[in-house]
């Protein structure tokens, strides 16, 4: 991992923490106000992806992006394709992106199950 992309994940922990509490002064449960918060700053990653995209700046790195939507922002990961039209032509970025949305999937059926 690079200085950079340290960078990068520095911020995106703060985006989530400051949103997260945010969330949580609004009166939002805490793993609300988190789940929130991680999808929020997925979808940022994804507008700001496309953005240095077009742009001499630097990009997101795309296992960035997965971990990112492993990490619970699979929702905000979808949203933000459907709107900036990012990344949804790469067969390969897609076909990991949707195993982990059905993992996610999977496990939380199992979790359902067993918490019945």
């Amino acid at each position: 991992m690079t200085q950079k992309d340290r960078l990068f994940f520095t911020a995106a922990g703060c985006s989530v923490i400051l949103i997260g509490a945010v969330c949580m002064l609004a009166g939002i449960t805490f793993l609300r106000a988190v789940f929130i918060a991680v999808n929020a700053a997925t979808l940022l990653a994804y507008g700001y992806d496309k953005y240095a995209a077009g742009s001499s700046v630097r990009r997101v790195p795309e296992y960035v992006l997965h971990i990112m939507a492993a990490a619970g922002g699979t929702p905000g990961a979808f949203v933000g394709q459907q709107i900036f039209r990012h990344k949804t032509r790469k067969s390969c970025f897609r076909t990991v992106f949707l195993l982990i949305a059905a993992t996610q999937l999977v496990l939380l059926i199992i979790f359902t199950v067993m918490t019945k």
